[in-house]
């Protein structure tokens, strides 16, 4: 990574610079019956995936310490890590170790490497109060079934895992599926059920995102939502793509869109938008209208969920600079952010690239003039492609906006009427903003 990394605890105790409040939250679900909240959310990823390392046991009381400034950022709603304890450890090389993310967690106790039980509810609580939406980090499918003496150690031949009952599982395998829960046994099912409700009730949990969503049918996600906070907001990671579903499989020739939406529409819940992500990181800018946010139909940008990459895919301040699985090149970034803050769909900005790597006063401009057109996920949009680059008109419930990425148009008004001013202009980015 060729970025100066600086540690986000000495970043946030930096002077806070105010901005635009996060609006009133908006309940309910679309037209289409998605639980999107009015489709208005900005989301922060307040984690990545070395928090557990570069402030381990500390991460809750820096949420709850600058819960005003992610509210005065513009952001409607954050999401959390996995609130659940996690004492796995594993060799990433020959001299670190990694483990303790959530990812691979033990069970529902939450004093966890991010801080403890109290200090969960302390950053929680603090951060509803000031308007941003509780997103907790759900992770049903697998556990550390390996770690002795908890409550989640099920013998086996109970039916509770993927290897106690062959078929029964209805999902992919995570890595082995040794440790796999089988979500469909009524027992299962109802732990995760409760421990949603007990997220609400006491944790302030506005909304859920549902990790390796191909782990499970995403009809069971419905249940859980429908049994839990039918009214809360939701999305899924849908990492898969067509090429990895068997050739029998009509998704095996699909698009990126068309899997992502058979799972939105499945689970009545928005998801990732990986159809966006697959165009940003192999081919040209003018390529990424063709995201599930960039569809013609409204019932598809409304459940996108966009993102310019998240701890999995991305770069991580600390050892070995995290996952960066699925990294996007440095070059596109501003390019990037540009794109899904000023388009439909659902914007998600991750920490390290706000708080840590100096682009904070970009986004936030960005964000500002996205609140000011108040581009919704459901949001019209035109692309120009008489232009060069990606060029488009929003058309958000106030104002429209012109972007221009890597574009030759030198005027809005060569592709739509109305007065405009040119409120972003660096790095291959113009947007103009209608007056």
């Amino acid at each position: 990574m060729k970025k100066t990394l600086i540690a986000s605890s000495v970043l946030l105790a930096a002077s806070v610079l105010y901005g635009p409040l996060a609006s009133a939250d908006i309940s309910g679900k679309s037209g289409a019956g998605v639980r999107f909240h009015g489709g208005d959310e900005i989301i922060l990823q307040g984690f990545h995936w070395n928090v557990v390392r570069t402030a381990e046991n500390n991460w809750y009381n820096i949420l709850k310490d600058n819960a005003q400034m992610i509210a005065s950022d513009g952001f409607t709603s954050i999401w959390m890590p996995p609130p659940w304890r996690d004492q796995s450890s594993w060799n990433a090389s020959s001299s670190t170790q990694f483990g303790g993310e959530g990812y691979f967690w033990t069970d529902f106790n939450k004093n966890s490497r991010y801080g403890s039980d109290w200090q969960l509810k302390q950053a929680a609580s603090t951060l509803k109060s000031k308007g941003v939406k509780v997103i907790y980090d759900m992770v049903p499918n697998h556990h550390n079934r390996g770690h002795q003496g908890d409550a989640m150690d099920f013998a086996n031949g109970q039916g509770k895992y993927r290897t106690d009952c062959g078929s029964c599982d209805d999902g992919d395998p995570f890595m082995s599926g040794d440790s796999d829960f089988n979500t469909a046994n009524p027992d299962i099912y109802n732990l995760f059920k409760n421990e949603m409700s007990n997220l609400k009730n006491n944790y302030s949990a506005g909304g859920f995102r549902f990790d390796f969503v191909r782990g499970y049918d995403p009809a069971r996600i419905n249940a859980w939502m429908n049994d839990t906070h039918n009214s809360g907001y939701c999305v899924g990671e849908l990492w898969k793509g067509p090429s990895e579903y068997p050739s029998w499989d009509w998704r095996h020739t699909a698009s990126w869109q068309d899997i992502t939406k058979d799972f939105s529409d499945q689970s009545n819940c928005s998801v990732f938008d990986f159809a966006l992500k697959e165009r940003m990181q192999n081919s040209s800018v003018r390529s990424w209208q063709y995201g599930l946010n960039g569809n013609p139909s409204v019932q598809w940008r409304e459940v996108a969920v966009t993102f310019v990459d998240n701890h999995d895919t991305g770069y991580s301040p600390g050892p070995l600079g995290g996952q960066h699985h699925w990294p996007l090149d440095d070059s596109k970034r501003k390019k990037a952010y540009a794109y899904i803050l000023m388009s439909p769909g659902t914007p998600t900005v991750y920490w390290p690239h706000m708080y840590d790597w100096g682009l904070r006063n970009y986004i936030k401009n960005l964000i500002t003039i996205r609140k000011q057109a108040d581009i919704r996920a459901w949001s019209g949009v035109s692309f120009k492609n008489n232009f060069s680059g990606l060029t488009g008109v929003t058309s958000g419930v106030s104002k429209k906006v012109v972007f221009a990425i890597d574009s030759n148009l030198s005027n809005p008004n060569q592709v739509t009427s109305g007065s405009f001013s040119l409120v972003v202009n660096e790095g291959g980015v113009r947007v103009w903003k209608q007056n």
